[in-house]
Formats: C-alpha cells, structure tokens, sequence
C-alpha cells in the first residue's frame, strides 16, 4: 500500500470519528435545550424566589440553538470531507495502478502514451488533497466557533448556581438544572477537542 492511498484510509477514519463527536454533541445541545425548558417551568412556579433566573433561561436556550446550527453547518462539511476523500483515494488508487501499468511497460513501443493519462490522475488526486486541506482549515475554524457557546453555557451555569441558591425550596431543582449545564458544557468541550484532534493527525501535506 502507498503512502497516499495509506492517507487517505487515515481521512476516513478522521471524518468517521469526527462524525461520531458531533453527533453527540448534538444530542447534548437537545439536552441543553430540554435542561432550559425545565428550568422556565420551574422558575415560573417559584415565581418572585427565582426571579433572576428566569431570563437565564432563555440564555440556555440560545446557547443551545446556537450550538445546534453550529454543529448542522459542520456536519455538512464533514460530509463534504468524506466525499472529498472518497475522491481522492479512487484516484490514488487509479494513479498507483497507471504507475505499475508504466513500470510493467518500460521497453515497450507504446509506453509513452500511459504518460498523459497517468498526468491526468495525478493531476486529479493533487486537487482533491488540496481541496481537502482547504476544507479541513475550514472545518478546524467552526469547530473553534462551537467553543464559544460552549464556553458561555459554563459562566451561565456558575450564574444559574448563585441564582438558584436564593430560590427557597426550588433551589435543589434549579441547582440540578445548572448541573446539567455545566455537564452539558464540558462533554461538548471535550467532544470538539476531539474532532480537532482527529483532524490534526491526518497527514494533509501537499
């Protein structure tokens, strides 16, 4: 196996894997969504003793359909990648074999008439492995932007703590639902340094 068709093996298993990440960092955002409906029906039953925490409701709630359109847009670029690197490993395969078919040929009359065909897929496989890498810097970019909700959803659950704790009696529900942010928050972290690094170990070197 040739160092380019190995590469490309090593493309997909990154996209598979970061395919993996988002989708649970999808669920997680619904759970953030969810955790922000429970929350708005609790403080409005507490009334005047969760007053400051009904409007982070709606803060957890934009956090989390933030964090979901963020996570669609890179999903489809992620499909974009795989199709990209489906491209590419065709005709890595097909250039490897024009190579052979040259090397078989040496001494033949009709050698040079591989040539140009052999040009031509290589020429192919070069712009699917730039294109790749272009996308890829492009990829590493919004996973960076779903940090950023991701980071806010942790300061909203350190907020929501100071407000439950002035809620009487709902204070452990309001507490649970901070929780579940925070939670929420650091698994989406973590899920996302994973799909950089997924992407930083693929050998994309033209």
């Amino acid at each position: 196996m040739t160092d380019t068709v190995q590469q490309t093996k090593s493309q997909f298993v990154a996209v598979a894997s970061i395919a993996a990440e988002l989708s649970a960092v999808m669920e997680v955002a619904k759970e953030i969504s969810l955790a922000a409906a429970n929350a708005k029906a609790i403080a409005f039953r507490a009334g005047e003793k969760a007053r400051g925490f009904q409007p982070i409701t709606d803060f957890i709630n934009e956090l989390a359909k933030e964090t979901i359109t963020l996570v669609n847009a890179i999903n489809e670029h992620a499909l974009l990648l795989y199709r990209l690197t489906v491209n590419e490993y065709r005709t890595s395969t097909a250039f490897d074999k024009f190579q052979a078919a040259t090397k078989m040929a040496e001494g033949a009359q009709y050698q040079s008439s591989l040539q140009t065909s052999t040009e031509a897929v290589e020429q192919r496989m070069l712009e699917c492995r730039k294109q790749f890498k272009r996308h890829v810097g492009q990829l590493l970019d919004q996973l960076q932007e779903v940090m950023h909700p991701a980071r806010a959803a942790r300061v909203i659950a350190a907020n929501s703590r100071i407000e439950a704790s002035q809620a009487g009696e709902y204070l452990l529900s309001l507490q649970a639902v901070a929780e579940s942010v925070d939670r929420a928050a650091q698994i989406i972290h973590n899920n996302v340094q994973r799909c950089r690094s997924a992407l930083n170990v693929i050998n994309i070197t033209e």
